[in-house]
């Protein structure tokens, strides 16, 4: 069973690390990410840009039509998602617990009920 999870933060969250401990935490989060890539659980790990960089994209008479946004209501974005293949939910909650951080902030995990394999695109 696959799932999805999702970390939320914001550049003022990013900031308030002290510069000196930044790479220290980003070392944290590696090896996470290194540990379950190892166990195959890790399917994959993203980091999203800053919401400034984000676009919403519509099709307007058959083309695309970009604009700027999205513009969030909340302060907290999406700001990485990770990818696992694991044998139970329970599995999944016990890796999302795992993760970084999830003693400040929390993790959101989601099943993933239905993929399209590449081949059938």
């Amino acid at each position: 069973m696959k799932y999805l999870l999702l970390i939320y933060g914001n550049q003022e969250k990013w900031a308030s690390i002290p510069a000196e401990t930044f790479p220290v935490e980003v070392a944290k989060q590696e090896a996470w990410n290194a540990k379950y890539k190892e166990t195959g659980e890790l399917l994959g790990a993203y980091g999203l840009a800053d919401v400034a960089l984000a676009k919403l994209v519509r099709r307007a008479d058959g083309q695309p039509a970009v604009t700027d946004g999205p513009y969030l209501e909340t302060k907290e974005y999406i700001a990485s998602f990770y990818l696992l293949d694991c044998e139970s939910q329970q599995r999944a909650e016990e890796i999302a617990a795992d993760m970084p951080w999830t003693d400040q902030d929390p993790v959101e995990l989601w099943p993933v009920l239905h993929e399209s394999p590449v081949n059938d695109l």
